[in-house]
């Protein structure tokens, strides 16, 4: 059901500072911060080869990653994102065999533009899992 990893985001205290390290340390090619106020979070993407590394920080103070950097002030990684075909058919499927589906249930659009939905990391060894419709 599962298609490829799409990406791995990483909670980061100082946006500039995490996209300076993988711009000039690591050489990779980071994106523009792009804010996204429906999730609470301004993003920046670090484009690899096989997957890409999506940086979040908090926007606004009812962000959810200002909580997680509240329990984990150095940042680190708070999901990962696999690829789905059809974001309804995979929902159903989890749900049938007993995974939760956070949030209302209904897909968001999320920071590519694509319809998201996240799982409890309490049914994934945990690990928060979003799934995103390609």
């Amino acid at each position: 059901m599962i298609g490829r990893l799409n990406h791995v985001a990483i909670a980061v205290p100082d946006l500039g500072a995490a996209s300076k390290l993988y711009s000039d340390t690591l050489g990779a090619k980071v994106s523009q911060p792009l804010a996204q106020p429906d999730h609470g979070v301004t993003v920046v993407f670090v484009e690899l080869p096989n997957t890409k590394i999506e940086l979040l920080h908090p926007l606004g103070e009812g962000s959810t990653i200002a909580k997680f950097l509240t329990k984990n002030p150095s940042g680190g990684i708070h999901h990962v994102c696999y690829e789905v075909e059809n974001i309804i058919e995979a929902r159903d499927h989890l749900r049938a065999k007993g995974a939760t589906v956070l949030g209302d249930g209904e897909p968001k659009i999320g920071a590519h533009g694509k319809p998201v939905l996240f799982l409890s990391p309490k049914d994934f060894v945990g690990t928060l899992v979003e799934i995103e419709q390609v």
